[in-house]
């Protein structure tokens, strides 16, 4: 069911912490964690504690918890010291696009220049 913890899922069991990860920061309704390959020196993945395959359900179904992970990905920036020379939130949503794990999640990056268009 949407919402629900999938047992297939890895970051679901990332927020259960049967899966270790380096948490950065987390509160109620998200958890963010370095990712395990970074593209960038500032590279954090913030996730909601619910599960939904994609950002778009996640907006849909529970936009207050979208917002939440969009306010989380903003403080992880300003935590990391990004704010001041940019940073990027991208949502990847579905295979095409990149997404490897079908939970939404937001990827923060900073602490480099981007070139645009990206890709």
């Amino acid at each position: 069911m949407a919402g629900e913890p999938q047992a297939d899922c890895l970051f679901c069991k990332i927020v259960s912490g049967d899966v270790p990860a380096t948490v950065v920061r987390e509160t109620e309704t998200t958890l963010a964690f370095r990712d395990i390959n970074p593209q960038a020196p500032t590279h954090v993945l913030v996730i909601p504690r619910v599960h939904y395959p994609d950002a778009g359900t996640l907006a849909t179904v529970e936009p207050a918890i979208a917002a939440d992970v969009l306010r989380e990905a903003a403080a992880v920036a300003v935590a990391d010291g990004t704010d001041g020379s940019g940073y990027r939130i991208v949502f990847n949503t579905g295979a095409g696009a990149g997404q490897t794990v079908f939970h939404a999640h937001a990827h923060v990056l900073g602490g480099r220049g981007f070139n645009w268009p990206p890709g």
